[in-house]
Protein backbone atom coordinates (compact mmCIF):
# COMPACT_ATOMS: atom_id res chain seq x y z
CA UNK A 1 0.00 0.00 0.00
CA UNK A 2 1.28 3.48 -0.79
CA UNK A 3 0.08 6.83 0.57
CA UNK A 4 0.66 9.92 -1.53
CA UNK A 5 2.05 13.13 -0.10
CA UNK A 6 -1.50 14.56 0.02
CA UNK A 7 -2.71 11.56 2.03
CA UNK A 8 0.22 12.01 4.45
CA UNK A 9 -0.69 15.69 4.81
CA UNK A 10 -4.32 14.71 5.47
CA UNK A 11 -3.14 12.25 8.13
CA UNK A 12 -1.07 14.96 9.83
CA UNK A 13 -3.96 17.45 9.68
CA UNK A 14 -6.36 14.98 11.29
CA UNK A 15 -3.82 13.97 13.93
CA UNK A 16 -2.79 17.50 14.88
CA UNK A 17 -6.40 18.72 14.88
CA UNK A 18 -7.29 15.95 17.32
CA UNK A 19 -4.33 16.79 19.56
CA UNK A 20 -4.97 20.54 19.50
CA UNK A 21 -8.78 20.27 19.60
CA UNK A 22 -9.20 22.07 16.27
CA UNK A 23 -10.87 21.29 12.97
CA UNK A 24 -8.61 19.65 10.37
CA UNK A 25 -9.19 22.55 7.98
CA UNK A 26 -7.58 24.86 10.57
CA UNK A 27 -4.24 23.07 10.12
CA UNK A 28 -1.74 23.72 7.33
CA UNK A 29 1.11 21.31 6.60
CA UNK A 30 4.21 21.52 4.45
CA UNK A 31 6.24 18.34 4.05
CA UNK A 32 10.03 18.65 4.06
CA UNK A 33 13.07 16.48 3.45
CA UNK A 34 16.62 17.39 4.40
CA UNK A 35 19.77 15.43 3.66
CA UNK A 36 20.98 15.84 7.26
CA UNK A 37 17.70 15.63 9.19
CA UNK A 38 15.51 13.40 7.01
CA UNK A 39 11.74 13.79 6.84
CA UNK A 40 9.83 16.44 8.76
CA UNK A 41 6.82 18.69 8.36
CA UNK A 42 6.00 22.26 9.26
CA UNK A 43 2.57 22.48 10.87
CA UNK A 44 0.78 25.82 11.11
CA UNK A 45 -2.16 26.02 13.54
CA UNK A 46 -3.71 29.07 15.16
CA UNK A 47 -0.94 31.29 13.82
CA UNK A 48 1.79 29.16 15.38
CA UNK A 49 4.36 27.16 13.48
CA UNK A 50 5.67 23.80 14.72
CA UNK A 51 8.15 21.41 13.14
CA UNK A 52 7.33 17.73 13.59
CA UNK A 53 9.86 14.97 12.99
CA UNK A 54 9.51 11.66 11.18
CA UNK A 55 8.36 9.81 14.33
CA UNK A 56 5.38 12.19 14.63
CA UNK A 57 4.59 11.75 10.93
CA UNK A 58 4.60 7.97 11.35
CA UNK A 59 2.31 8.27 14.37
CA UNK A 60 -0.11 10.38 12.31
CA UNK A 61 -0.06 7.80 9.50
CA UNK A 62 -0.76 4.97 11.98
CA UNK A 63 -3.78 6.83 13.38
CA UNK A 64 -5.00 7.79 9.91
CA UNK A 65 -4.92 4.22 8.64
CA UNK A 66 -6.68 2.95 11.76
CA UNK A 67 -9.41 5.60 11.92
CA UNK A 68 -9.99 6.28 8.22
CA UNK A 69 -9.26 2.93 6.57
CA UNK A 70 -9.66 0.51 9.50
CA UNK A 71 -6.16 -0.90 8.92
CA UNK A 72 -3.88 -1.55 11.91
CA UNK A 73 -0.18 -0.99 11.17
CA UNK A 74 2.90 -0.41 13.27
CA UNK A 75 5.75 2.02 12.67
CA UNK A 76 8.15 -0.63 11.45
CA UNK A 77 5.70 -1.34 8.60
CA UNK A 78 5.84 2.26 7.32
CA UNK A 79 8.68 3.61 5.20
CA UNK A 80 8.79 7.26 4.16
CA UNK A 81 10.33 7.64 0.70
CA UNK A 82 11.36 10.56 -1.47
CA UNK A 83 10.11 9.88 -4.97
CA UNK A 84 8.82 12.75 -7.13
CA UNK A 85 7.00 13.61 -3.92
CA UNK A 86 7.19 12.29 -0.36
CA UNK A 87 5.28 9.01 -0.11
CA UNK A 88 4.72 6.38 2.55
CA UNK A 89 5.06 2.73 1.63
CA UNK A 90 3.16 0.49 4.03
CA UNK A 91 3.99 -3.20 4.28
CA UNK A 92 0.72 -4.95 5.07
CA UNK A 93 1.19 -8.66 5.69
Amino acid sequence: MRLSEQEIINAICLHMAERKRLQPNQIEVEMMWDEDYGFSAEVLAEGRSQIIIAANILEAIERYLLTQQNVRVFRDQIQLQLDEEIVADININ
